[in-house]
């Protein structure tokens, strides 16, 4: 496994590690210029992303513009970086992490509009390279247990309380339920599925209207 961030992974068994902040273009650029020379990548997981949670007034331009560029952007530069080697060997999987967000959820402006991008852009690079062999969905996760969702959703907070009481297995998803999922995209024997839209939120996407 080859993994590209700015902080080390707390499990290295396996991993061969790129320190490097990707809201900087071109040494992303670099350092994907690098993998991708000495390695052929024909399996490629987009799971970077940043929330900067605030409500529409008090929503900053700057903030916004940052998060659209590295939930989206990112994404597209390393699927230009590794289309060759798929194209060449006629066989390639691509799995985005977007995030039930895009559906709509409060103090979501920016993040949804970038994982929203990545979702419709998704579709189009489906379409586009679908003749090559290569595939192309998303996974929408949330609410999941992570970190992250901590940090952005207190869990002493009232939305993020009645979030949860309202997801209809009953539980908090886990992120080996996200793993899970990305590994039936990545799969060889998934190749007649391209262009979709995963929501792993235990029920909650069915149940939004639920009184």
């Amino acid at each position: 496994m080859i993994i590209l961030d700015i902080e080390e992974p707390e499990n290295n068994e396996n991993v061969m590690y790129f320190k490097v902040d990707l809201h900087n273009l071109s040494r992303t650029e670099e350092v994907l210029a690098e993998v991708c020379s000495r390695h052929q990548i024909v399996r490629l997981v987009n799971n970077v992303g940043i929330v900067m949670p605030a409500l529409i007034e008090e929503t900053d331009a700057e903030d916004f513009l940052k998060v659209l560029t590295l939930n989206a952007r990112t994404s597209m530069c390393c699927v230009q970086a590794c289309l060759p080697a798929m194209k060449d060997a006629r066989f390639g999987r691509i799995v985005s992490i977007t995030s039930r967000a895009i559906l709509g959820k409060e103090m979501r402006t920016s993040y949804a509009a970038s994982k929203g991008a990545l979702s419709a852009m998704t579709r189009t690079w489906a379409l586009e390279l679908a003749s090559f062999g290569i595939t192309v969905n998303d996974i929408a996760p949330g609410p999941i247990n992570t970190e992250a969702f901590m940090k952005n959703n207190p869990p002493d907070s009232h939305r993020t309380r009645d979030l949860i009481d309202r997801i209809p297995v009953n539980r908090i998803g886990t992120s080996m339920d996200v793993a899970h999922a990305v590994n039936f995209f990545l799969d060889d024997k998934s190749g007649f599925v391209t262009g979709q839209t995963l929501f792993i939120c235990g029920g909650l996407t069915v149940g939004l209207n639920k009184i």
